[in-house]
């Protein structure tokens, strides 16, 4: 499933950055800008160093990652004590 504001921002393509999600036109992974963010970086510090972005690249960024961890399907492990 996905929305189109990922259909319109988000590429994977097995020839780059061996089939990462990145922002269409880039080189720049889906998981990189996730990573700015965990790290505190504002938008506006994302966009001033990446002006190759847009603000909705990174919106579409964290409705991918939404999607994906809410389609994951968790399996019970069993743990030894």
């Amino acid at each position: 499933m996905t929305t189109p504001l990922i259909n319109e921002r988000i590429e994977v393509n097995p020839k780059i950055l061996t089939g990462k999600a990145i922002i269409k036109g880039t080189r720049i992974a889906v998981e990189f800008i996730l990573e700015l963010l965990a790290n505190d970086w504002a938008y506006e510090t994302i966009l001033e160093n990446y002006p190759q972005l847009k603000k909705a690249d990174i919106l579409a960024a964290i409705d991918y990652a939404r999607i994906i961890i809410k389609e994951e399907q968790l399996r019970p492990v069993k743990v030894e004590e």
